[in-house]
């Protein structure tokens, strides 16, 4: 049986906030459960890990949060390497320009997994056209709304009291009331919690 997000998290032993609001909360696994799953998980011992198997795991985290396979970050990686400039920069800037991640980060979707489901089911419209590719990338000027006729969509019903206080990164525009934003810039100077370097490395050799 695979394993469910929230069990993969627990393996990787990091928040990945797979889960939305869930994971901000007692509710989540890794704080209610905060080992390795299975059995023994318990009385497992985290093992030192060697510098091929850490690059495995950074892929894992970055596969998990971004929502994305083993050929969208090869693809991803590809196209970095052929930019100038940082690799890893760039990595995370694409990464960053995926139409789901940008829907997640305007806060019309709780977390990437809703962000991508709304996308599929062709809720989001990206220059008033629709779009059903989550890994559409974005450029500068996009305007990324909710699809006419989708505002009563009950889980975009919902995101209206959400994203009240919310605040999008500043390369993202929102306007709470159209349910729509604007990407203002490109995203430059990304933080991210894991090791992008590593992920580079992977697809480098």
């Amino acid at each position: 049986m695979p394993q469910t997000k929230e069990k993969k998290e627990r393996s990787l032993g990091v928040h990945l906030h797979l889960k939305g609001e869930r994971c901000a909360s007692p509710k989540c696994a890794l704080v209610r459960k905060p080992y390795p799953p299975g059995v023994h998980g318990k009385r497992r011992v985290r093992k030192n890990v060697s510098e091929y198997g850490l690059q495995i795991k950074e892929k894992q985290k970055f596969k998990l949060t971004y929502g994305v396979n083993e050929r969208n970050l090869r693809n991803i990686f590809e196209r970095a390497a052929k930019a100038s400039g940082s690799s890893a920069a760039k990595v995370l800037e694409l990464l960053e320009r995926r139409a789901a991640n940008v829907v997640f980060r305007l806060g019309l979707a709780p977390s990437h997994a809703a962000a991508h489901q709304l996308i599929l089911h062709g809720h989001i419209a990206i220059n008033s056209k629709k779009v059903t590719s989550p890994g559409y990338i974005v450029k500068e000027g996009d305007v990324i709304s909710v699809k006419s006729g989708s505002e009563n969509n009950s889980s975009i019903s919902k995101r209206r009291e959400a994203i009240k206080q919310y605040e999008p990164p500043e390369w993202l525009h929102l306007d709470r009331e159209k349910l729509e934003g604007r990407v203002i810039a490109l995203p430059k100077n990304v933080e991210s919690p894991f090791e992008v370097k590593l992920l580079v490395e992977a697809f480098s050799k």
